[in-house]
C-alpha cells in the first residue's frame, strides 16, 4: 500500500553550528519536491512549517546552545508527526538540524506504537552536552537514549523515557574514524548496532536489506537522514564541509529505496541540508529531489 505523504517543514538551525539549515524546507518546496512526489502517484498533503528559528550564539548555555528553541521546535514537530500517524500517513519531515529527529520520534510513538530508528549519518551523535562543543545536533542519539548528562527538556519529549532503548536504534553509515572515544565506550556498553560507512559503500543494497530486516519487528520504521553522510566534494549541500569520503547520491538512493519499501516505514526526517552551500542550488536540489522521489515511488 502506498501511504499518503504528509510534508512537515522544520525550518530551524537552533541546534546547529551556524545558520543555513533553516532555509532548507523552503528550498525543497521551491524546487519541486511536492510535485515530484505527486508524479510518482503518491497523495501528498503539506502540513506547513513549525515556527522558524535561525541559529544564534548562546553564551548563557555554552554546552547546550539554544536549548529552549530546540525544545520548542521538537515539540511542534512531534504534534505534526502524531497528526500524520493518526491519519495513517508517511511523515516526511524537512529540516533543519538533526535535533528535529527528537520530535519525529516523540510524535511517532505518541499513540503507543513501537518504533525502530535507522539513523543514517556520518556521525553517531552520542555525545551528551557536557562532552560536546555546544551544538545540540551532535547530541541527538544521546538524548534519545537518555544518556547521563543529557538535558531533561529533550529526553522527556516522548511517551517513554528513554525515548528509545538501545535495541530500537541502528546506526547506518557512520565513519568509524569520526566516533569519539566516549561514543565508542557507549556503543560497546549498550551493544548498539551499526553498519559502518565502508560496509555500506561496498554494497549499499545489502546493507539496506540488513537494516530493513532489523526494523521489521517494530510497528513503525523511522528513517533519519543527515545529508552530512553524502560526500561533500561530490555533492555539496550538507551543513558540515568536513566530509569528503561519504556516500555518493546514487549509493544513498539505493539505501533509501530499500528502506522505504519496508511495509512498516512511516517517517523520513531529512536534516542538515544547507542551501547556502550549494554552488548551484536549483541543480543540487533537483538531483536530491529526484533521488528522494524515485526512492519512495
Amino acid at each position: 500500500m502506498a501511504y499518503p505523504i504528509a510534508i512537515i517543514g522544520a525550518p530551524s538551525s537552533a541546534g546547529a553550528y551556524a545558520p543555513g539549515q533553516e532555509k532548507a524546507p523552503a528550498a525543497f518546496r521551491r524546487h519541486g519536491l511536492i510535485q515530484s512526489l505527486q508524479q510518482t502517484g503518491r497523495v501528498v498533503r503539506d502540513l506547513g512549517d513549525v515556527p522558524s528559528f535561525r541559529w544564534r550564539p548562546d553564551p548563557s548555555r555554552a554546552k547546550a546552545m539554544n536549548l529552549d528553541a530546540v525544545q520548542r521546535t521538537a515539540e511542534s514537530v512531534a504534534k505534526h508527526v502524531a497528526t500524520a500517524m493518526k491519519a495513517n500517513e508517511i511523515a516526511l519531515v524537512l529540516g533543519g538540524d538533526c535535533t528535529i529527529e527528537l520530535g519525529t520520534v516523540a510524535g511517532a510513538q505518541q499513540d503507543g506504537a513501537s518504533v525502530g530508528l535507522v539513523y543514517i549519518d556520518f556521525d553517531v551523535d552520542l555525545n551528551p552536552p557536557e562532552k560536546s562543543d555546544g551544538a545540540l545536533d551532535w547530541t541527538v542519539a544521546a538524548h534519545l537514549l537518555k544518556l547521563p548528562g543529557t538535558a531533561p527538556e529533550l529526553t522527556g519529549l516522548g511517551r517513554h523515557q528513554p525515548m528509545l532503548k538501545p535495541t530500537n536504534l541502528l546506526f547506518l553509515s557512520p565513519n568509524e574514524a569520526e566516533i569519539t572515544p566516549y561514543e565508542k565506550n557507549v556503543m560497546e556498553k549498550l551493544s548498539l548496532k551499526y553498519i559502518p560507512l565502508n560496509t555500506v559503500k561496498a554494497n549499499p543494497a545489502k546493507a539496506a536489506q540488513q537494516a530493513q530486516q532489523w526494523g521489521a519487528r517494530f510497528d513503525r520504521l523511522l528513517i533519519h537522514l543527515d545529508t552530512d553522510v553524502l560526500s561533500y566534494t561530490q555533492f555539496p549541500i550538507a551543513e558540515n564541509v568536513r566530509r569528503s569520503n561519504g556516500l555518493t547520491l546514487d549509493e544513498l538512493a539505493q539505501v533509501l529505496a530499500i528502506l522505504t519499501s519496508a511495509p512498516n516505514w512511516r517517517t523520513l526526517t531529512i536534516t542538515e541540508a544547507n542551501p547556502d552551500h550549494a554552488p548551484n542550488e536549483p541543480e543540487i536540489f533537483r538531483q536530491l529531489i529526484d533521488a528522494l522521489s524515485s526512492s519512495v515511488a
